[in-house]
């Protein structure tokens, strides 16, 4: 097995572990978290990391857009909210989607689906730096 490859599993390893405990703490806020806050301001920024987080498991190769294109599908995701998906869909039984999908549309949403996509520029800024300081 080459350098590179050895690289590029262990970054996939480390996103697959960040992917899993922002998992973890999406769900406990969610389950406990009940204020007008921390769920439905940090938990929107954190759901735009964890589709990052995701996806670089699978690209683990820096993506100069990513966060570009992950802030778009969850803006997507929201906009689909506003056309009542999840009605259109004859899902509105299923809770797990319903929760997954969204049922409310909050332009508020969007702006947390930016923060959270701008931090992840700023992340991916400050990697680069560190790279070329090497």
């Amino acid at each position: 097995m080459n350098l590179q490859m050895t690289k590029r599993n262990q970054l996939r390893i480390k996103y697959a572990i960040a992917f899993v405990l922002i998992l973890f703490v999406e769900v406990m806020i969610a389950l406990y978290v009940h204020d007008t806050f921390v769920r439905p301001y940090v938990g929107d920024m954190l759901v735009v990391i964890l589709v990052y987080s995701f996806t670089r498991i699978f690209i683990p190769e820096r993506c100069r857009l990513l966060p570009l294109y992950v802030f778009l599908f969850a803006a997507g995701v929201e906009v689909l909210q506003y056309f009542k998906l999840v009605q259109v869909l004859g899902l509105e039984n299923n809770r797990f989607l319903r929760i997954v999908l969204g049922s409310v549309f909050d332009i508020k949403d969007i702006a947390c689906y930016g923060v959270g996509s701008i931090l992840l520029e700023a992340f991916e800024r400050i990697k680069s730096i560190n790279r070329l300081q090497e």
